[in-house]
């Protein structure tokens, strides 16, 4: 296996640029939402989105993507916003895209600016002999719902490659890193592709043989503008906390098992010994870490009707569901079905109270 570009890990910062969110309050209004409301459980200033070159938290960037899907009660809802999202709405690295000579090349420059445009973000073109897999995933330790900013990510790749090949192109295979959702015939629809769940990360696959097709606006001179004026605006953005550094490293494990405190130090560049130092000066342990982020998971998960309690236990590294029932009765004081049952029976009971 071969990279071709990688983009630099930036540990050191955590936004994203204002233009991710182009036309979100009219989006959301569309799909039946209220964008004043969401913006407001979100976090985030509208005044910043007129701006594309400003700077919105990543946590909460994220986070309004996934109150949208709730409030609007479109479970799909970053699939459909990332579908109608022109690459010329995503500022300046759309442009970056568009503006290259090939799609190869505009794919090699997406993935060099990207961590500009975003921050806390793995990007990675890699070279797979006939395709090219196109690898994309957050890794931020405060954010554990990331389905709709992924489906939404996907989707903007989708469409600068279309905008090159024509609106029938399709990849060869699509991964996602979340576990299948109840409507995922979509997905299907707007890939045009076979479509993977509980992936390692979230993937387009793209066949060598499309890379030498020329970008319909190429523009040379605008490229170096705007690659010059991403790199400009790196500035914005602060530290992530350590504790969420491990956090991030702890979430991408926790699915093949138990989390091994020697492998999340070297992917921290840290001994073993440092990390457990570091934890201790902020009142924690490892084992505390592990356990607070499966109790997150597990409660995400819960969340999503279309997983079995099964599923949950393996998703979250538990060899047996035994295991994963009792760790959740010590998270919750109840069984993940008892829990179930509870939302369940909570939402008919506020239903007939407005019928």
């Amino acid at each position: 296996m071969q990279t071709l570009f990688s983009s630099p890990t930036p540990a050191a910062h955590h936004g994203v640029l204002a233009a991710a969110a182009s036309g979100l309050s009219q989006f959301i209004t569309h799909q039946g939402g209220d964008s004043e409301r969401v913006f407001g459980m979100s976090g985030i200033n509208p005044d910043l989105l007129g701006n594309p070159t400003m700077s919105l938290s990543l946590v909460n960037y994220c986070r309004v993507m996934e109150v949208a899907a709730k409030h609007s009660g479109i479970d799909n809802f970053g699939l459909y916003y990332g579908k109608q999202f022109k690459p010329q709405s995503l500022g300046l690295l759309g442009y970056i895209g568009i503006c290259s000579s090939t799609l190869e090349q505009a794919l090699r420059n997406v993935v060099r600016a990207f961590p500009y445009h975003q921050h806390d973000t793995f990007v990675q073109l890699v070279d797979k002999g006939e395709s090219w897999q196109l690898h994309y995933q957050v890794r931020h330790g405060a954010i554990l719902q990331r389905r709709q900013d992924a489906e939404l990510t996907l989707c903007m790749f989708l469409n600068l490659i279309r905008h090159a090949l024509g609106s029938h192109w399709a990849p060869k295979e699509v991964h996602f890193e979340h576990p299948r959702p109840a409507a995922w015939h979509e997905h299907c629809k707007v890939f045009d592709a076979p479509i993977w769940f509980d992936q390692p990360t979230n993937c387009l696959v793209i066949p060598k043989s499309d890379g030498s097709r020329s970008m319909p606006e190429s523009d040379p001179m605008l490229l170096t503008v705007t690659q010059d004026a991403i790199r400009q605006l790196n500035y914005q953005v602060s530290t992530q906390p350590f504790v969420d550094q491990i956090r991030a490293q702890v979430q991408l494990a926790i699915g093949e098992g138990e989390p091994d405190l020697e492998t999340i130090a070297d992917q921290l560049a840290m001994t073993p010994w440092s990390l457990q130092r570091r934890l201790r000066q902020e009142g924690m342990s490892f084992s505390g870490v592990v356990d607070h982020v499966r109790g997150e998971m597990a409660m995400c998960y819960l969340q999503q009707p279309q997983l079995s309690v099964t599923d949950m236990a393996l998703l979250l590294g538990y060899s047996e569901v035994s295991a994963f029932s009792r760790a959740f009765k010590r998270w919750f004081g109840t069984s993940p079905r008892q829990w179930r049952r509870s939302q369940t029976e909570k939402y008919f009971a506020d239903t007939s109270m407005i019928l």
